[in-house]
């Protein structure tokens, strides 16, 4: 399915195997990793498309069903459930009702959802009408061809603190940063700051080493001091280069997810971008541009732009926290059926199944 900008492989839970590294090996097969094209699996040789979300009823008596993302590497034999991904986590909802998990309703459906990574909760809202999920529809985002039906998500307020350094700002390696965490441990950088301008396309601002090198400076300091420990092999936190809007939003953004410049932006991402720009003092805080009378944030990103509706309360201590978030996707399916990964090492590929998995 398509979720949003990305796109990945499905899977109810039962499908695969239980124990995570056998869980793991087998998902590195089906989507031909380690391979820098992935031309012996599901991947599409980039981050973006290389991701997998394990569905399964929820035992939580405020979820419907359970979803772990999975970040499965590229080049590496890597799978990660370090993270959540909001643009998948849009596909979730029409799955579990396509697999029976959730039952669809007569007009809309909406689909409670754990997101086992973290522990946090969306409910995504979409059309069912006649009982059957529809994906046509009217709704364009930025960095998807054509149009879909919408897919609402709705975030609670987090259980977590926004500024997980207890800081709206830190300085590492001399350069200024707000360190945020609305979904997704994000680090605010002004793209100035680094001597880019923030708008270079993505592959400009990948081939440039020396920017390269300070981000994974930056990077596993941040980490350190958000309490995430040591993320050399992982892939959060998120760093977003912030300047100044050029085509009518709040801000523009160049995110790097860790190494790779999102040719986009990530739905949680973005909705810790957007939360980050309203603190005062944060890092962008006095670049965004901002509609006081409005909760709508639209983030520019190098192929068009994500509006999240994003507001901020404060705790009883006075500091910042997400009062609310919203976004909209859309999602497609775009294939059903079996897969057939390589051959382990020590395994054959089994026989035609008649059923499972797929």
């Amino acid at each position: 399915m398509r979720g949003g900008t990305s796109k990945g492989a499905y899977f109810l839970a039962d499908d695969l195997p239980a124990e995570p590294a056998s869980r793991d090996a087998l998902l590195l097969r089906v989507m031909g990793s380690p391979d820098e094209r992935q031309i012996d699996g599901l991947g599409g040789a980039h981050p973006l498309t290389s991701k997998v979300a394990v569905v399964a009823p929820s035992t939580a008596p405020n979820a419907d069903v359970d979803y772990l993302f999975l970040q499965v590497g590229v080049d590496k034999p890597e799978v990660s459930d370090r993270q959540n991904c909001g643009n998948i986590l849009a596909g979730v909802g029409p799955f579990a009702v396509e697999r029976g998990l959730v039952p669809a309703g007569e007009e809309r459906t909406s689909v409670r959802i754990r997101m086992v990574n973290t522990g946090d909760h969306a409910t995504a809202t979409f059309p069912t009408p006649g009982g059957r999920v529809r994906y046509t529809g009217d709704a364009e985002i930025s960095g998807v061809p054509g149009t879909a039906a919408p897919v609402v998500i709705e975030f609670p307020p987090g259980a977590g603190k926004l500024l997980p350094t207890g800081n709206v700002r830190d300085e590492i390696d001399g350069t200024p940063v707000t360190c945020v965490d609305n979904g997704m441990p994000t680090v605010l950088v002004e793209a100035a700051s680094l001597k880019v301008s923030g708008y270079e396309p993505p592959a400009e601002l990948e081939a440039d080493q020396e920017l390269a090198d300070r981000l994974r400076v930056i990077r596993l300091e941040a980490a350190r001091l958000m309490g995430l420990g040591d993320v050399s092999n992982a892939t959060v936190p998120k760093l977003s280069l912030l300047a100044p809007p050029r085509e009518g939003g709040a801000i523009t953004t160049r995110t790097f997810i860790p190494v790779r410049c999102h040719p986009s932006i990530g739905v949680l991402g973005a909705a810790s971008v957007a939360a980050g720009l309203r603190i005062d003092g944060g890092v962008g805080a006095d670049l965004a541009a901002l509609d006081a009378d409005s909760d709508r944030v639209r983030i520019e990103h190098p192929t068009g732009f994500l509006d999240i509706e994003s507001s901020l309360g404060t705790t009883p201590a006075g500091l910042p926290t997400a009062r609310r978030t919203a976004v909209v996707r859309t999602a497609r399916k775009i294939f059903d059926g079996l897969v057939f990964p390589r051959s382990a090492e020590t395994a054959e590929i089994p026989p035609h199944p008649q059923g499972g998995q797929g």
